[in-house]
């Protein structure tokens, strides 16, 4: 569809939660949308009725259960200038909230993604525009995170003692952002090797290299349910997430001298990957900490 805003939601089974996204991406934007359904092998018919019944939704069936990004780009895929927007189907944006990401994108011109505010059904505002994970912060938010979730590395590495306001970050949350289409194509798209978590930041990371910025836009709102395929299969999700993690980390250190430490993130996150799956803390690790009111959106 020419002229419109191409968003693509990566389906898994995504319930009732996709209906939901539908009806308040109409009120999101004044602009025309043409959604694509990057689906992983749904059995639960919910992107097929979709597509059957809203005129600007189609079903892109990507070949079986691909992961997140490969999914991701195959939607993305025949599409490479302007804006594009990418959210998980059990997001359920605020009135207006896609023209204001557009708006504040419009104020940015390195920007290469753009991210709402994203709050959890009870209120708190997630953490979701955070620095790019350092190894001295990292550490000390998965050891600490789930038992102490007001340490410092948790409190630094997700940036939330401040107030929100429009700025800068490291990298964004991937259940919902804009993405500039040509500098995310110029970097490769998302590195379809990590089959979820971490893609996002291994993407934020690329486009940071190449130029571009990440802006927080807490002027828009959106709702995020999240954990379907965690409470799927809880098991299976903390081995993804934590093999993403060591993917992430090890790759920051790729140089011979760097054995010993791969070899420790290695050992240390597989230690917590067992624990997680006898302790739903750990599994949960750090809870958001905000219910602050985001900034009105700017004239």
């Amino acid at each position: 569809m020419t002229g419109s805003l191409r968003v693509v939601a990566v389906t898994y089974s995504p319930g009732d939660s996709l209906d939901a996204f539908l009806d308040s991406l109409g009120a999101a934007t004044a602009s025309p949308v043409d959604v694509v359904l990057a689906d992983n092998g749904s059995h639960d018919g919910a992107p097929e009725a979709a597509a059957a019944s809203r005129r600007d939704v189609r079903l892109l069936q990507v070949g079986g259960n691909v992961g997140y990004g490969a999914a991701a780009n195959a939607g993305l895929a025949d599409v490479r200038r302007g804006w594009a927007l990418v959210a998980n189907p059990d997001i359920v944006f605020e009135p207006g909230a896609v023209d204001e990401l557009l708006a504040v994108a419009a104020r940015w011109p390195r920007a290469a993604t753009v991210g709402p505010a994203i709050r959890t059904p009870d209120g708190a505002l997630y953490p979701s525009a955070r620095d790019l994970p350092a190894l001295g912060t990292g550490i000390g938010h998965a050891v600490f995170g789930w038992v102490w979730p007001a340490n410092p590395w948790t409190a630094r590495y997700r940036r939330e003692r401040e107030a929100p306001r429009e700025r800068q970050a490291g990298w964004l949350s991937g259940s919902c952002f804009l993405v500039d289409l040509e500098a995310f194509h110029a970097v490769g798209g998302f590195d379809p090797g990590y089959f979820m978590y971490f893609e996002d930041v291994d993407l934020a990371e690329r486009l940071g290299r190449a130029g571009g910025l990440h802006v927080y836009a807490p002027s828009a709102v959106v709702v995020h349910e999240g954990g379907h395929a965690t409470r799927r299969e809880p098991h299976r999700m903390q081995r993804v997430h934590h093999t993403s993690a060591l993917r992430y980390l090890s790759g920051q250190y790729p140089r011979r001298r760097h054995a010993p430490l791969r070899w420790l993130l290695r050992g240390g996150l597989g230690a917590r990957m067992l624990v997680s799956y006898v302790s739903s803390r750990v599994g949960a690790g750090a809870q958001p900490q905000q219910h602050l009111d985001p900034p009105p959106p700017t004239p």
